[in-house]
């Protein structure tokens, strides 16, 4: 018997907010593929949706080739053969992105380099240019 687990949303996305448009899918399949418009666009749009500021302000910040200018968000799904499951596919993307950016993100705390650390690096630095001052002409 296998399990599969089902991740839990941080952030559940309501199928309500989003737009769906039924499009041929792309590249080889034969005939169904010039008849039947299985291939599912999502849109999304950020700014009008319920999540939480927080979460939009990211989703915006997101360098997403998926996140237009105007802040909406196109994921088109094709790989599968009907139309239901390209849906559920391209909702499972949009979840995937939204909860990415859901976690709060570590603050960075600045380090500085050890005092071993410093004095290796510029022994190394001497040493490197003891090398090169030996490149140069030999004087007679």
């Amino acid at each position: 018997m296998v399990m599969t687990m089902k991740r839990v949303a941080l952030v559940p996305v309501s199928s309500d907010e989003v737009e769906w448009t039924a499009v041929r899918s792309q590249g080889a399949g034969g005939q169904n593929v010039n008849k039947v418009a299985t291939a599912i666009h999502l849109r999304f749009d950020i700014g009008r949706s319920s999540l939480p500021d927080t979460i939009k302000a990211r989703l915006l910040a997101l360098g997403d080739q998926r996140v237009t200018k105007e802040g909406v968000i196109v994921i088109k799904a094709q790989t599968a053969r009907t139309q239901e499951q390209n849906r559920i596919a391209a909702m499972e993307r949009l979840q995937a992105l939204v909860d990415s950016v859901a976690a709060t993100p570590k603050p960075r705390r600045p380090t500085r380099p050890t005092r071993a650390s410093q004095l290796r690096r510029v022994d190394e630095k001497t040493q490197r240019g003891r090398i090169k001052s030996l490149r140069g002409k030999l004087v007679d």
